[in-house]
């Protein structure tokens, strides 16, 4: 057995760097998934965005379906800009996404949703700066991805401690951008989704809050509009085996940890960790589902964070929402 060396690199490097890599396959992805809006038609492979955590990624670790085409994002609002660039035909973002993609007048239906994942994301501090509640962040920096599921967080964090965007002060950052800036102290706090948030959890670094009693933190299903039209029954099959990994994932904890880490390429009791808390059922798109969409719409109108009006109730299309039931 080899014995200790000073010249190994902390844990806390290694998963930065896990983290990094994560980062940079997505933008490659992203970089190679250009295409028309008619790339998707003419007896083409359907395309699916995806990201590394989502339930996509099981689907793709599994190879449960083999007749697509692939395309990685690190994030919700990058994978909208595919849907508008006519990239992708489905894919998978959280809650405030589709809100934003909407304000900026991208085509798109939203075919299907999760169970609430609440717990899957969180507001993130070091524990030696004695912040105890979120409102002690009051005055403080406060990192996030924008447009993201966390920005929703926030915006329902600050409610609920009686506090404006005006009380603390925001900085926009991706994902592979945050980590540095929290581990480096160039931020107070950092609000973050899963399997991010499980890397991120090391000694000294305290979860302030998560989204329970604020936000539900579903998935949500986008298609492109003319996929929906003209490609529905490849669409069906594809989510009839997305919803039946997803439920074998669910049934099988330990062998969809053993799948996905090395897809999510980190270490296994991370990935563990993270989809105890974030691994949810699919569930059908339905009118409660579009009230709670535009509820997260108006709020973010009344903000200014977008420009109104945008109605998101009109975007929820139920024509395969038997395959979720």
């Amino acid at each position: 057995m080899p014995t200790p060396s000073t010249s190994r690199p902390p844990r806390h490097r290694l998963l930065t760097a896990a983290l990094t890599t994560v980062a940079l396959l997505a933008t490659v992805a992203v970089s190679a998934c250009g295409g028309s809006a008619d790339a998707g038609e003419g007896g083409s492979k359907l395309r699916i965005g995806y990201q590394r955590f989502g339930g996509l990624s099981l689907v793709k670790a599994r190879g449960a379906a083999p007749d697509v085409e692939w395309s990685l994002f690190e994030s919700g609002p990058a994978l909208t800009e595919a849907l508008k660039a006519g990239s992708v035909d489905i894919g998978q973002v959280g809650e405030a996404p589709p809100v934003f993609a909407a304000a900026g007048k991208i085509p798109f239906s939203i075919i299907g949703t999760s169970a609430p994942i609440p717990q899957g994301e969180a507001v993130l501090v070091k524990a030696d700066r004695g912040y105890r509640t979120f409102a002690d962040l009051k005055g403080k920096t406060v990192a996030l991805n924008k447009g993201s599921n966390v920005h929703w967080l926030l915006v329902q964090l600050l409610k609920a401690n009686n506090m404006t965007l005006k009380d603390i002060q925001v900085k926009y950052l991706k994902p592979a951008e945050g980590r540095p800036a929290f581990d480096g102290g160039q931020v107070d706090a950092w609000v973050i989704w899963d399997p991010y948030f499980a890397l991120a959890e090391q000694p000294g670094v305290q979860v302030l809050a998560d989204a329970t009693g604020l936000a539900s933190n579903r998935e949500y299903v986008l298609a492109a509009p003319g996929a929906v039209d003209k490609r529905s029954d490849e669409i069906r099959a594809f989510l009839q085996r997305y919803r039946e990994v997803t439920d074998w994932g669910i049934a099988h904890p330990d062998e969809r940890a053993s799948t996905l880490a090395p897809e999510l390429k980190i270490p296994q009791d991370v990935t563990t960790r993270a989809l105890a808390r974030s691994a949810r059922p699919l569930a059908p798109v339905t009118p409660a589902i579009g009230d709670e969409l535009q509820a997260i719409t108006d709020s973010f109108i009344a903000l200014e964070l977008i420009p109104g009006p945008v109605d998101l109730r009109s975007r929820v299309d139920d024509r395969f929402s038997a395959v979720f039931q």
